[in-house]
């Protein structure tokens, strides 16, 4: 189930990814050739990067593409960094409720604000951030238990 939420987040930050590059296009398009760029791009645009780059970093927790520093757990070895992992894990997981829940609130307290070039809520930008929360904490939990990342280091490959 982990796996196919994950792939499912992956994918659509590829397409958020894929629909802010149109519309950066059309806004650059409108600007320099129309001479009249469209107002709700810009705003678009950001909107649709908080959505994907929230997402990918809850599947970057599954799948172990998450920023962190591999060089104590390469020192260490295996086994012994183990509790390296299980702390990387815990201190991933409370990240993710923190933004939870903060998130959560930030959706309630700009529920009433519009984003006048869209005409939508404010609420509609952030609303990623509880989700993305929550699946980190969920995310993280097999890591704790385990003590392993989702996909172990493979190592430096030798150059030939």
């Amino acid at each position: 189930m982990a796996n196919t939420i994950s792939r499912w987040l992956i994918g659509f930050g590829a397409a958020g990814l894929l629909a802010m590059t149109a519309i950066i296009a059309w806004q650059v398009f409108g600007r320099f050739i129309l001479d009249s760029s469209p107002s709700w791009t810009e705003q678009a645009s950001l909107i649709l990067m908080i959505w994907y780059v929230m997402f990918a970093a809850a599947a970057g927790v599954h799948e172990g593409f998450h920023i962190r520093i591999a060089l104590l757990e390469e020192k260490l070895g295996s086994e012994r960094a183990r509790p390296v992992v299980r702390i990387v894990a815990i201190v991933v997981a409370v990240l993710g409720l923190v933004l939870m829940v903060y998130g959560a609130q930030l959706c309630w307290l700009v529920r009433d604000n519009v984003v006048p070039s869209l005409g939508v809520s404010r609420a509609v930008a952030y609303f990623p951030l509880p989700i993305a929360g929550l699946l980190m904490a969920l995310f993280a939990l097999p890591q704790i238990v385990s003590g392993k990342h989702p996909v172990e280091p493979h190592g430096e490959e030798e150059i030939a």
